[in-house]
């Protein structure tokens, strides 16, 4: 553990800066390497992802190992987008808490599971390894306009299972209310799934935990830097911003468009996905050699 405050920590979403669109997976050398090293330099390292602690586990923490972290290193796993977390150390992945009060109602996973393989299993399949979440996703051997096209006909069909059991959702703008006119849960669509989760999570929830987990821990970071492909990514910085942190956030699909906000947004030029967070992180990895960085020279 460093003596003194880190000059960054990283809150960081996984599919699109550090695991490929694609593939699934980490892809660029670079990545796992740099943040590896970043990681055992002192700087806290949060992976803050709607994926299950089972992916990160696979095609994260394997590669983090495999590129040398330490003991000292401060890493952990926040998934489900708050519902599930868990410290990975040298050792691997740790034991996985879960907030249960988080968990969509009972029977609809099945539902979906059921929908899934009876209509949709030539696109989707129903991740298996999600434990506060239900969440379908385009099979890696489908086209990404093929899966948007239906995107929305099968969010509707899940949510009407869900409305089928009494429960209100929202999609984007668009509420689905149950027979009260009340929203429990959400449907967040992703460019390669759609996670059916409580209204309480998400990547500002996210990085409230953050805090929690790095408590007592030991100093924490001057500043932050976050990173995303969607979005609701912004939510990590807006959160921290809001808390009185000093933020800047990278989009690495900025193409959706750049929302206003309070703190610097940065982008990679023509690189996206990963390839921008693969930029990125051998950047930030620079600066921590470069005693005289100035404002100016944050991204």
């Amino acid at each position: 553990m460093t003596s003194s405050a880190p000059r960054f920590g990283l809150l960081l979403d996984v599919d699109g800066p550090i695991a490929s669109p694609v593939t699934r997976s980490i892809v660029i050398p670079s990545i796992s390497r740099d943040l590896a090293a970043l990681a055992n330099a002192g700087v806290p390292v949060i992976f803050n992802t709607g994926r299950s602690d089972v992916f990160i586990a696979g095609e994260v923490v394997e590669p983090l190992l495999a590129a040398g972290l330490q003991p000292h290193a401060r890493v952990y796993a926040i998934c489900e987008k708050g519902a599930t977390w868990f410290e990975i150390t040298p050792q691997g992945a740790g034991e996985v808490s879960i907030d249960s009060s988080l968990t969509p109602p009972a029977g609809f996973d099945d539902d979906v599971r059921a929908l899934v393989a009876e209509n949709y299993a030539d696109l989707v399949f129903y991740d298996e390894t999600k434990r506060a979440t239900v969440t379908f996703e385009q099979r890696i051997d489908v086209s990404t306009e093929s899966f948007l096209a239906r995107q929305l006909e099968i969010d509707e069909a899940a949510i009407a299972l869900l409305n089928a059991r009494g429960f209100g959702a929202r999609r984007g703008d668009v509420d689905y209310p149950d027979a009260s006119g009340a929203v429990q849960y959400r449907a967040d669509p992703s460019i390669i799934s759609t996670d059916f989760e409580s209204l309480r999570v998400g990547k500002d929830f996210g990085a409230e935990r953050t805090f929690a987990l790095l408590e007592g821990t030991g100093e924490m970071p001057l500043e932050w830097r976050t990173m995303g492909d969607s979005r609701g990514d912004y939510a990590m910085a807006t959160w921290l911003h809001e808390r009185g942190e000093t933020v800047a956030h990278v989009d690495v699909r900025p193409a959706d468009g750049i929302p206003d906000t309070a703190y610097p947004v940065l982008t990679a030029g023509d690189l996206i996905h990963d390839e921008a967070g693969a930029l990125f992180l051998t950047r930030w990895l620079a600066m921590l050699d470069d005693a005289e960085l100035t404002d100016d020279r944050l991204g």
